[in-house]
């Protein structure tokens, strides 16, 4: 790998992005080894308990490497609101660098990263039950389309910026338009970065991220992630809830509802995980100034080491670890 020269500025706030499964958590592993770091988690799905398996949780070993903050906040039937996420990001981020620590803000939700990144006003509406029962029970019974196509009429803008598939989030564009009779995108927008941050973006080919992906579902079915759906279940959470919507747990719990064998379950987990990554490139593209490196051309250990270079520049050399 050729050397850059460092920044005349370090940074002060690492962020790892890339699609699940690319290996976000393991080049922690490795910048944990060399930096006094702390990880922030920036996966909507990890903030939840009681879903080790199916959301990749960090495991006691990588705790062992750094302190990880954010993962496992939340019981099932707590959601955790992107201004909720925000504020305790960026509160999370500031003590860290109080105590000398370097915050490493990973993750593969887009908009969790960007909430912080790019330090987005979010519009403080509410949720507005009737409403969100009356749209929830459309987009059980009938699916996003009609209810992308009500947001269509009503806020166009906010349309062309909402997956057509996301009904979470059509449904939440949705209610700030009613309440407030705004465009969500109007009262949304970036403002000055909090901090100077060095943006790292993980990839690789297509085919070998979908290999990747395939044998870890088959690797979390091994380590009993049906189990841990059933776990879900009996202790009474409703399959209805936004966190059993996660990849993997949707289709389990339709697999136990009588939808097709356990086999066509996998299956399913693993092209709509494949579909998800398609989606997390979409926003990924958006964000501006990612430095990518390709996990199949470029060791993690290098990509490590590339980035200690800029990060160690003007830190007293008692605060690192051994480079």
């Amino acid at each position: 790998m050729t050397r850059r020269q460092a920044e005349p500025s370090a940074p002060q706030v690492l962020v790892i992005a890339g699609p699940t499964g690319i290996g976000k958590t393991a080049l922690t592993r490795h910048l944990g080894a060399l930096l006094p770091i702390e990880v922030v988690n920036a996966d909507s799905r990890q903030v939840y308990r009681r879903m080790d398996i199916g959301t990749a949780m960090p495991t006691p070993q990588d705790k062992a490497v750094c302190p990880h903050h954010l993962f496992a906040v939340r019981e099932p039937d707590q959601p955790l609101t992107l201004a909720g996420f925000q504020a305790l990001a960026v509160a999370c981020i500031h003590d860290i660098m109080e105590r000398g620590k370097v915050p490493v803000l990973a993750g593969g939700t887009p908009l969790y990263l960007r909430s912080v990144t790019e330090n987005l006003r979010i519009p403080e509406v509410g949720p507005m039950p009737a409403l969100r029962r009356e749209l929830e029970a459309k987009l059980i019974g009938l699916g996003p389309a009609l209810l992308y196509d009500r947001l269509q009429s009503l806020d166009p803008d906010t349309a062309r910026a909402t997956d057509p598939s996301n009904g979470r989030r059509i449904i939440r564009a949705l209610e700030i338009f009613v309440a407030t009779g705004q465009s969500k995108v109007s009262l949304e927008g970036r403002r000055p970065p909090l901090w100077r941050l060095l943006k790292i973006g993980l990839t690789s080919p297509r085919s070998i991220l979908h290999a990747r992906i395939d044998a870890r579902v088959d690797a979390m079915m091994d380590a009993g992630l049906l189990t841990e759906t059933d776990n879900l279940l009996t202790e009474g959470y409703d399959p209805g809830l936004p966190a059993l919507s996660a990849l993997g747990y949707r289709q389990l719990i339709e697999f136990r509802q009588g939808c097709g064998s356990l086999a066509e379950a996998v299956d399913a987990i693993k092209a709509s995980t494949h579909r998800y990554v398609r989606h997390q490139y979409t926003w990924f593209r958006r964000m501006e100034g990612i430095r990518w490196y390709d996990t199949s051309q470029v060791g993690l250990d290098c990509i490590a080491r590339d980035i200690y270079t800029d990060v160690a520049v003007d830190r007293p050399p008692e605060t690192l670890g051994a480079a």
